[in-house]
């Protein structure tokens, strides 16, 4: 089982998106722009409506997050962590070029945010390594 914390978290919404992107398109269109709790009131009178897209940025920021914090993690396994991530960043990338399903903006959203976890992970690797050589 020690081998699910080498997974990158990230991997998760871009399962999530190509699952929903790649069902017909009749469901596609349905299920993008299904509003998951009705129409929200807000005390300005704006109304405000979550769909599925914008659910999945929400949870793809939560993840990024916890990316984020395993990147803070010293282990030797760090490298393979660094690695797989930096391979979902190029999936995110080469399907957001090749695949036309994949050029929203909801999906450039996610590759930012796929490429985010990249540098915030060689940043937090580079400080804790230097401050552990400090240390040390």
């Amino acid at each position: 089982m020690k081998f699910i914390r080498y997974i990158p978290i990230f991997a998760l919404p871009l399962i999530l998106y190509n699952a929903l992107v790649f069902s017909s398109q009749e469901e596609l269109t349905i299920i993008l722009n299904y509003d998951l709790f009705g129409p929200i009131n807000l005390i300005s009178g704006a109304v405000l409506v979550v769909d599925v897209k914008g659910l999945l940025l929400i949870i793809s920021l939560f993840l990024l997050f916890l990316e984020i914090v395993k990147a803070t993690r010293t282990s030797e396994a760090q490298v393979l962590d660094h690695a797989m991530s930096m391979l979902i960043f190029v999936i995110y990338l080469v399907e957001f070029i090749v695949v036309a399903k994949c050029g929203t903006m909801t999906f450039v959203i996610l590759t930012v945010m796929s490429l985010t976890d990249v540098i915030a992970g060689f940043t937090v690797s580079l400080s804790t390594a230097r401050r552990d050589i400090a240390i040390g």
